[in-house]
């Protein structure tokens, strides 16, 4: 169990983060900088939010690595899902 999830991919602008989960959760897509940020709980900035159906789909708006991180608000919960990506 844990607090959040996090996969990192190298994508295009316009390319679509696709995720499918068990529970309603934050969905966070941000680049490396931000992400320290959200790991030393400072203020950072993201693409998505908060979703309670799925699947959630967030684009990406330029090239380069991007983490997507699937927060589940400070509590931890053994969850299912999956994070994709549509590459038009």
């Amino acid at each position: 169990m844990a607090e959040f999830i996090h996969a990192r991919q190298r994508l295009a602008k316009g390319d679509v983060v696709i995720v499918q989960c068990s529970h309603q959760c934050n969905v966070f897509v941000m680049d490396d900088e931000n992400f320290v940020s959200y790991r030393k709980r400072q203020k950072f900035t993201f693409f998505g939010g908060h979703f309670t159906h799925f699947p959630a789909k967030v684009a990406v708006p330029g090239d380069g690595n991007w983490n997507t991180v699937l927060d589940l608000g400070g509590r931890s919960a053994a969850i299912q899902h999956t994070i994709s990506y549509f590459r038009p």
